[in-house]
């Protein structure tokens, strides 16, 4: 696989309660991720950004709501989240990550 291309295929972490919960629990991260990325590519992605081990990953693509802006209607954009799953005993510190991509 290419690497510039898997240099992009991560897009941010979720950041949310069930996101957490999932990776105290579970050992499981949440990414956003392009649309048309692959589960092989979410993993090698994450293998090489992260420099884990991962188990696997399981895919989600989340509908757009249908919001009203004054009098037109519009549409929010479609999502898709991997969830990644790592192997026993890896660990991903999401904080640090974001702290140093604060500072670029």
């Amino acid at each position: 696989m290419n690497q510039q291309r898997l240099m992009q295929v991560i897009l941010a972490p979720v950041v949310s309660e069930k996101s957490n919960l999932l990776a105290e629990k579970r050992n499981q991260m949440t990414f956003k991720v392009l649309p048309n990325a692959t589960k092989q590519e979410i993993k090698a992605a994450v293998e090489l950004l992260f420099d884990v081990e991962v188990a696997s990953v399981t895919t989600v693509i989340t509908k757009g709501k249908v919001k009203r802006f004054g009098r037109t209607i519009g549409r929010r954009s479609d999502v898709k989240k991997a969830y990644v799953s790592l192997a026993a005993g890896q660990q991903i510190d999401v904080e640090a990550i974001a702290a140093a991509a604060d500072k670029e």
